[in-house]
């Protein structure tokens, strides 16, 4: 049989085909791929927009493995992830949650910001994060042991989660921890030539304004611009928008309500850009 005759995996579509672009901070890859191969779960932890997601597809196109991602909310619970009986016509089918589908698969799980799902995701989570690695699903009456390709990846924002919202020392514990920030100046610099498409200079003076601002979160900003909010800018920028109404509405309006914050992130941006008032 040739090549172009094998039919298709059923998650084929979800393997990331072209290599995505990834600057390294440190050494999270070779510790990504570590855990992979000890078949160790891994947490990311990091701001909003510090590259976590970007890791994870990385990785996923890396290793050859089919990336599930899940955007975590309130109302997100355990069956949502391991799958649920559904009416269709005369039939009651069975259908795979993407947890679920990631172990049968082999695949890689990214739930992205665990703690924003409800506590039973947690519950369901515990088993495959130790030695038993399965996932149990009460509703089949079935027990799915992963196999050794298959990769359980969190993510958690800690500078924003409140004490409600904290993820557990008993689940932080299970995973090999990875720590992410905002880019290093040079590296975010490369970033926003590379995805935002401006010229060094344009990309210098927006991560120098960045940093500025982001100071301002030990007085009263929730959080600091982040690699993506920039890239937004970069983009606007390049487009040919008014550089005041670029600015406004991808480093300013985002970050906050607060109009004398407001004010305060507009003086910082006066002083590597011109706009009016």
């Amino acid at each position: 049989m040739s090549k172009s005759q094998i039919p298709p995996r059923e998650y084929d579509d979800l393997l990331i085909r072209e290599e995505p672009f990834y600057l390294p901070q440190g050494n999270e890859i070779a510790l990504f791929e570590t855990a992979h191969r000890h078949k160790l779960p891994v947490l990311l932890n990091g701001p909003t927009g510090s590259g976590k997601t970007r890791l994870v597809e990385y990785m996923a196109w890396r290793l050859e493995r089919p990336l599930f991602t899940v955007a975590c909310h309130e109302d997100l619970s355990a069956n949502d992830l391991t799958g649920r009986y559904i009416i269709k016509g005369d039939e009651v089918k069975w259908i795979d949650g993407p947890l679920l589908m990631a172990v049968k698969e082999g695949g890689l799980a990214y739930l992205d910001e665990i703690v924003e799902a409800r506590k039973d995701v947690t519950v369901v989570i515990h088993p495959l994060t130790d030695h038993r690695r399965f996932l149990p699903v009460e509703k089949r009456g079935k027990t799915y042991h992963a196999p050794d390709d298959f990769m359980l990846v969190i993510s958690y924002n800690p500078h924003y989660q409140s004490v409600i919202k904290e993820l557990k020392p008993s689940t932080r514990q299970r995973f090999v921890s990875i720590n992410l920030n905002w880019p290093r100046e040079d590296l975010e610099i490369r970033i926003l030539v590379h995805e935002g498409g401006v010229d060094e200079n344009t990309a210098e003076r927006l991560v120098k304004a960045a940093n500025k601002i982001r100071k301002l979160v030990h007085q009263g900003l929730e959080e600091g611009v982040s690699t993506r909010e920039l890239v937004y800018a970069a983009l606007l920028l390049r487009s040919g928008l008014p550089t005041g109404d670029a600015l406004r509405s991808t480093l300013v309006e985002p970050l906050t309500y607060d109009e004398d914050l407001k004010k305060a992130i507009e003086e910082v941006l006066k002083n590597y850009f011109s706009f009016p008032a």
